[in-house]
């Protein structure tokens, strides 16, 4: 295996963190000595040892004269826990292979020039480009401070989200439901609007066997119309829940959502709604690195409108509604001709079962759009 092979498996690695480390990137480290893999590891979790540390104690003495292999720079600093650079150096390692550097002020490049003032060669840039995607969340989160936003939505072969009567269970087959709660998992938060919850009374939660994580629920109810009576309110105690809303609302109702262990915060409106973007900069100093955004179509238009949406996951049932009321994922952006229109790139088209799943990025002009 030469070292592209060997950083494929690291990354491999780290994708079994997904979930689960956030702030924290994830990442994955294996340790390899005359052809052959002596140690693995990959970040657990904030505050647990980091990937490198538990490839070097897999690999024990073993390490001694190894190349270490890394999709993420090796950290230099003191955090939750202690520098990867120094146990790296302290092991012996003669080289380190580095997808991509850290984007963390913290750490930009000190951690490969601690490794090479030790005398260890290091080489960067393998797959650069695959690990940046990788841990695209953490490298927006760094960069701008706010969290990465993947907008998903699910429709019919002709564009509905619902008939004209309103119904819309189902139209995605089990699995594409199942991929839903996986992404559910895969994010610190699920976001959407009143009109959704009022509409279907959404758990919002992740209803799969095994051990996964469950969201922060955000619930944007610029009025605060949320029924004590919801699902989000009646589990709200188990599972975080946080509804945005305007100084619009009425106190009485607040302090019967907050009774129920429903945490209700006053944001800036715009509009007489809630800002979007001072809501995604409040979730940024929360340490909400990204948000699933699982709403409808007026608040889908509003982020999008707004540029914070980063991706699109769009799961394309082969149904057709038909219908000139039934509804679409987006609402009114303004758009009049068609070179105005959003343009979405990196198309991934996957099968789900009986559903096509199509992964896409959202185009942008500036990058992180809402930062500073």
């Amino acid at each position: 295996m030469d070292d592209p092979g060997y950083m494929q498996r690291a990354m491999e690695l780290a994708r079994l963190g997904a979930g689960w480390t956030s702030p924290n990137p994830i990442v994955g480290a294996v340790i390899v000595k005359d052809g052959r893999i002596v140690g693995e590891g990959y970040h657990k979790k904030a505050g647990t040892a980091h990937a490198e540390i538990i490839a070097l104690q897999d690999a024990g003495s073993a390490a001694k004269g190894a190349t270490l292999y890394v999709n993420l720079e090796p950290c230099s600093h003191y955090g939750r826990t202690p520098p990867c650079a120094k146990a790296v150096i302290q092991a012996g390692i003669a080289r380190a292979v580095v997808a991509v550097e850290d984007p963390n002020p913290k750490v930009a490049g000190q951690g490969i020039q601690e490794l090479k003032r030790a005398g260890i060669q290091v080489d960067v840039g393998i797959l650069e480009q695959e690990a940046r995607e990788q841990n695209e969340i953490f490298f927006k989160y760094i960069d701008a401070g706010v969290p990465y936003v993947t907008l998903k939505t699910a429709i019919t072969l002709d564009g509905k989200t619902a008939t004209s009567a309103g119904k819309s269970k189902w139209i995605s087959g089990q699995l594409a439901r199942d991929e839903v709660h996986r992404l559910r998992h895969f994010h610190d938060a699920v976001l959407t609007g009143i009109g959704t919850v009022l509409a279907d009374d959404p758990q919002l939660n992740v209803r799969l066997e095994g051990n996964w994580r469950h969201p922060l629920r955000v619930i944007v109810d610029s009025r605060l119309r949320l029924p004590l009576t919801a699902l989000v309110c009646a589990s709200a105690k188990r599972q975080p829940t946080l509804v945005a809303t305007t100084d619009r609302h009425d106190p009485h109702h607040r302090l019967r959502l907050e009774e129920l262990g429903v945490e209700v915060v006053v944001m800036p409106s715009y509009a007489g709604r809630v800002d979007l973007v001072s809501l995604m900069r409040f979730l940024g100093k929360r340490e909400i690195t990204s948000i699933l955004l699982e709403a409808g179509a007026h608040l889908a238009a509003g982020a999008l409108a707004q540029g914070l949406v980063d991706k699109i996951i769009a799961f394309i049932a082969p149904k057709i509604f038909g219908g000139l009321t039934a509804p679409g994922p987006v609402g009114e952006l303004g758009i009049s001709e068609v070179e105005q229109a959003l343009s979405i790139s990196r198309l991934k088209p996957v099968p789900v079962g009986s559903d096509l799943m199509i992964t896409g990025y959202l185009n942008k002009d500036v990058s992180w759009r809402i930062s500073g």
